[in-house]
């Protein structure tokens, strides 16, 4: 199952807007052709999200970024402002990983309470054990991880764009999930860790005899 979520992802937001970019690149506007090319991922990301049934941060946040990236594309005007606007967003999203970091509730965590709960573990609980201080040090080092991503992902649209211009988004398609995986990895090594720290806590104590 796992594995066809990741297959499904590249579909969605690598392979059909690089195919709809060079396919109607030279037959329309580029900005009319960069913004084509997002409609795979926005459906997309409409179905996961309708997927969870229910509101919450994580869903929130699923939409709120969908809405907010689709905002920005739309308004643009053009394909180089598109981009530029992009590097803004990200660098904006970065900063918000930042805040709930300063405000004692990283994101990571807020992501981790919604989607076990939906796997029907008890919210009450789970906060609890998730608020213990060397786990939330943890959370917080994974939502770290989340903001560097992002102002790390602005940083090198902005040196494309700088470089090649309009040409930076077919070239960013291909750079910055390359880049971006690696971080992630990192991130999820972060929750798994997690797990075995809440496992370590639930193994029984054996009481040796005298």
């Amino acid at each position: 199952m796992k594995n066809k979520v990741v297959i499904w992802d590249l579909i969605c937001y690598l392979i059909f807007p690089l195919v709809i970019w060079n396919v109607l690149n030279d037959r329309i506007d580029e900005y009319y052709a960069m913004l084509i090319s997002t409609v795979p991922g926005i459906i997309y990301s409409i179905v996961r999200f309708i997927e969870y049934k229910r509101v919450n941060f994580f869903g929130l946040f699923m939409i709120g970024t969908l809405m907010i990236g689709t905002l920005v594309d739309v308004l643009s005007g053009s394909a180089l402002q598109m981009l530029w606007n992009n590097v803004f967003y990200s660098i904006a999203l970065g900063a918000f990983f930042l805040v709930t970091n300063s405000i004692n509730k990283p994101a990571s965590l807020l992501f981790a309470l919604d989607l076990t709960e939906m796997q029907g573990y008890d919210r009450k609980a789970l906060k609890e054990s998730y608020y213990q201080p060397k786990i939330l040090f943890v959370f917080k080092l994974i939502t770290y991880g989340f903001a560097i991503r992002s102002i790390l992902m602005a940083s090198i649209q902005a040196w494309l764009i700088q470089q090649y211009g309009v040409d930076a988004y077919t070239k960013g398609l291909v750079m910055k999930p390359i880049i971006s995986i690696g971080i992630t990895a990192i991130c999820m090594y972060g929750f798994f860790h997690i797990s075995k720290m809440l496992m370590k806590q639930q193994e029984p104590i054996t009481i040796t005899p005298d």
